[in-house]
């Protein structure tokens, strides 16, 4: 059981939504939300704020009689809820949910203690809300993806639950739930901030970490099967860059190649002395895919942990408008609900991943062509060649998908659009980032996954499967669990599919 407390680390996040993980609200945290209500109710009295007895955006010169403040809130939600497209996927939702629960749970909000706890019920009952991928331009945060949140809170709308679309009342009546309360602001304080495109982050995030660690060890697998040098990855060379991240990334392939006996040390071969021919038959140093992994996943390693800090951070602020300050008994009016950050970061994860794909692409295209690493048969066809395709079919789709990445890696973050009668004259389209840097990673796993069927291909044509790593030979017996070595053809799609799924679950 995970207690939202003061603070919640992307670790705790993580485990929360992708280990099915329940929570509890401390005594502390419901303490604070009800003194942020409680303060919110005294001292709006007689006093002009913003989304309590204002309207909203360009709107907010128009005063909201007492009696109609309820029904403003449930306007703002109805309204807004107007998202278009793919519903999002329940991981990405439930991570909207806990990061709006955990901004509400600081007492900057003036929410009403019924927001927490049915938000909570939601991600305990495994409870998701139907929520759009299009609509947010993420400046007033993501209001038309929270409203669809919000709708769900208040009863309306739709969910998903035990794997079947149905509608909200339903639902809470299964399970004996009842809508929030309407009091003050919880209609604005719900939809106004960052928690769809910083939720969506962090499983992009989650699965970026998965592609690092993949695109290394296939890294290595590779420079085993072509038997290359060992001093592109050693502690001295990459000691003379003082990047961490290209450090830990030569550290770790030494860890993943510590007990394969078909790496090479220089001085064995081509420092003897005995290397007297003109043309030299041992290669000398391998193409930069190989060779320059610890200077071409370094940067990829230290954004995806940049990443991960921002969006700790953010999910752990308050973003939305205005902010209640009980302490200093005040409420500020400002722009927290603005994406930037988190639009920036997408923007730079989406763009490494990309280039770690196209470095997916070009050891791929290293084993299939012959010419190059003169050591395997074209398209690593273990059948007839020109009878047989090998894997000449599959390398199409990793082109054309790495292709795709390349012209989704433009940015985001620098298409503001003034919309909302010019009121967000200038905006992060923050959420847009994170669903395009969600696309760009599901097709790096693609890209990913044919390479793998093809370095386990390469193993056994070249019969290295007792010489290989303790690392690599587990990645080669879990493939061949999946397809076995093949020399005839077959369908592959199936195939690339299943081992796209190992690559993501594991």
């Amino acid at each position: 059981m995970n207690t939202i407390k003061e603070y919640l680390s992307i670790k705790e996040f993580e485990s929360i939504i992708f280990e099915n993980g329940k929570i509890a609200i401390s005594d502390l945290v419901l303490n604070r939300v009800n003194e942020s209500f409680n303060f919110l109710k005294d001292f709006s009295q007689n006093k002009v704020i913003y989304g309590v007895n204002t309207g909203f955006g360009p709107m907010a010169q128009y005063r909201i009689q007492d009696e109609d403040r309820l029904q403003l809130q449930y306007n703002l939600i109805r309204s807004h809820s107007s998202g278009t497209g793919k519903p999002l996927n329940a991981i990405c939702v439930k991570a909207a949910i806990l990061a709006r629960l955990n901004t509400l749970s600081l007492g900057n909000s003036g929410v009403h203690p019924s927001v927490i706890h049915l938000m909570k019920e939601f991600i305990n009952r495994d409870i998701t809300p139907l929520i759009f991928e299009h609509g947010g331009v993420g400046a007033s945060g993501d209001l038309v993806q929270l409203a669809h949140l919000a709708l769900t809170l208040i009863g309306e709308g739709e969910v998903f639950y035990k794997g079947e679309r149905r509608s909200t009342k339903e639902v809470f009546e299964l399970e004996n739930l009842k809508p929030i309360e309407v009091e003050i602001r919880e209609g604005l304080a719900l939809i106004n901030g960052t928690s769809v495109m910083t939720g969506i982050g962090v499983v992009n995030v989650h699965y970026a970490n998965k592609l690092l660690d993949w695109s290394l060890k296939f890294s290595c697998a590779i420079n085993e099967i072509v038997q290359a040098f060992d001093d592109h990855f050693s502690e001295e060379l990459n000691n003379t860059k003082r990047h961490e991240g290209q450090r830990e990334v030569a550290a770790r392939m030494r860890e993943n190649l510590a007990d394969s006996t078909l790496i090479r040390k220089r001085e064995d071969h081509l420092y003897t002395g005995e290397n007297t021919e003109d043309i030299f038959k041992e290669k000398v140093q391998e193409y930069y895919s190989l060779r320059c992994v610890p200077q071409i996943l370094g940067p990829v390693l230290e954004t995806i942990n940049n990443v991960s800090s921002i969006l700790e951070d953010e999910f752990n602020s308050a973003n939305d408008n205005p902010i209640i300050d009980v302490k200093n008994q005040h409420v500020y009016h400002g722009g927290n609900f603005h994406g930037d950050y988190i639009s920036l970061e997408m923007d730079k994860l989406k763009i490494v991943i990309t280039k770690l794909t196209m470095l997916s692409e070009r050891q791929l295209n290293y084993l299939l062509n012959s010419k190059i690493n003169e050591i395997l048969p074209p398209f690593v066809n273990l059948g007839t060649l020109g009878f047989n395709f090998g894997m000449q079919g599959v390398q199409f789709t990793a082109t054309s998908t790495t292709a795709e990445n390349q012209m989704l890696s433009n940015p985001m973050y620098v298409h503001s659009i003034p919309n909302n009668n010019d009121n967000q004259d200038i905006v992060s389209m923050g959420t847009n980032a994170a669903v395009i840097t969600a696309k760009v990673i599901e097709n790096a796993f693609e890209v990913l996954a044919i390479e793998l069927i093809t370095i386990v291909q390469a193993i056994d044509y070249l019969e290295q499967n007792g010489k290989i790593s303790s690392v690599t030979k587990k990645m080669y017996d879990d493939v061949r669990a999946i397809i076995p070595t093949f020399k005839e053809d077959q369908v592959m799609y199936p195939f690339v599919q299943k081992v796209k799924d190992y690559l993501i679950n594991n």
